[in-house]
C-alpha cells in the first residue's frame, strides 16, 4: 500500500486492505466544487420538474437563477462533499471550547511545505509530525494570537513520525495530552488543522481501529473523517479536551473507503519523557 503523508510527502507503506490516496490540492479542489455545482443544478432541474411540475422552460429557468444567485447559496443548500468539512469547520467553531482549543495550534512553514502543530506547554514546546520538518533549514510556526515564530528542532523520533520543536517565549497556550491507556475505538472526536491552505480549520470523525503501516514500529489509529493536506500535525480531542493522538497520513481502507490515521499520543508522552523533555 502507498500512504500518504498529509503534507504532500509520499512513503510507502505495507497493508493488503488499502491503496493509493492522493491528497486533494488546489485545482483538483476547484475542479471537484465545480462539477458538484453542475451536479446540483442538474438536481435542482429535476427536483422542480418532478415535484412542482412546472414547464420545462420554468424548471431550466430556475436552474438559471441557481447559477447566478452566486456560490454562498449552494453552501447553505446543496451538500457539496468537497466543501463540507468548511460548513462544519464553522458551525464548530462557534463553541467556547473550540474558540479556546484553537488558540494552541500552530500553522508550520517551511521554505518548501506547510503543516499542522500544537502547542504543549506554556514555554514553547510544539508538537508536530516528523515528516513535516524533516531536513528544512528554517521552520516558522503561527499562533492566532500569538503571532510567528521562528522555532528550533529539538527532538525527532521518525519511527513514529514524531518532532518537538522550540519556539522562544513563555505564557503561550497550550494544549493537555491524554497520559492515560482509555481504548476510543468508535468514539467521537475532533481536531484541528490547517488543510488545503486554509487555516484553523474545526473537524470531527469517529475512531474507527487500528492498524500497523511500514515505518511506524507502533499501531496507529484510523479515523473516518475529513482528512486533507496541510492536516499532518493536527492534535485528535477526545470529548473531554484532551489529545489523544497526531494526524500524519490518509489512506483508503477496504471497508472505510478513504480514513485518516493518526499517533497514539501515549507512545509520544513516553518518548518525551524518556527523554526528560517533559514531566
Amino acid at each position: 500500500m502507498l500512504i500518504k503523508g498529509v503534507n504532500g510527502m509520499l512513503t510507502n507503506k505495507d497493508h493488503p486492505d488499502a491503496d493509493l490516496i492522493e491528497d486533494i490540492d488546489e485545482e483538483e479542489l476547484e475542479k471537484i466544487v465545480l462539477e458538484a455545482q453542475q451536479e446540483a443544478l442538474q438536481n435542482a432541474k429535476n427536483k422542480v420538474e418532478k415535484n412542482v411540475r412546472v414547464e420545462r422552460w420554468k424548471a431550466w429557468l430556475v436552474a438559471i437563477v441557481f447559477v447566478f444567485s452566486g456560490f454562498s447559496f449552494f453552501l447553505q443548500t446543496y451538500s457539496i462533499p468537497a466543501i463540507d468539512f468548511l460548513i462544519t469547520s464553522s458551525q464548530l467553531s462557534k463553541e467556547e471550547h473550540i474558540q479556546l482549543y484553537k488558540k494552541s495550534v500552530v500553522s508550520i512553514a517551511t521554505n518548501d511545505s506547510s503543516g499542522t502543530g500544537f502547542s504543549i506547554s506554556d514555554d514553547g514546546l510544539i508538537l508536530t509530525n516528523y515528516h513535516v520538518i524533516e531536513d528544512k533549514q528554517q521552520i516558522m510556526v503561527n499562533f492566532p494570537d500569538d503571532g510567528i515564530h521562528q522555532a528550533e528542532v529539538i527532538a525527532t523520533y521518525p519511527e513514529i513520525d514524531t518532532a518537538l520543536l522550540q519556539i522562544d517565549g513563555d505564557d503561550f497556550p497550550y494544549l493537555p495530552l491524554d497520559d492515560s491507556e482509555e481504548n476510543y475505538f468508535k468514539q467521537h472526536v475532533q481536531f484541528i488543522g490547517n488543510p488545503l491552505r486554509f487555516q484553523w480549520i474545526v473537524n470531527e470523525g469517529r475512531v474507527i481501529n487500528e492498524t500497523f503501516v511500514n515505518d511506524i514500529v507502533i499501531p496507529v489509529t484510523m479515523l473516518q473523517a475529513p482528512v486533507y493536506r496541510g492536516n499532518s500535525g493536527s492534535p485528535v480531542f477526545n470529548d473531554d479536551g484532551l489529545v489523544i493522538g497526531v494526524i500524519f497520513a490518509t489512506t483508503k481502507n477496504e471497508e472505510h473507503g478513504k480514513v485518516g490515521l493518526f499517533i497514539p499520543i501515549q507512545p509520544i508522552i513516553e518518548k518525551l519523557q524518556e527523554d526528560s523533555l517533559i514531566d
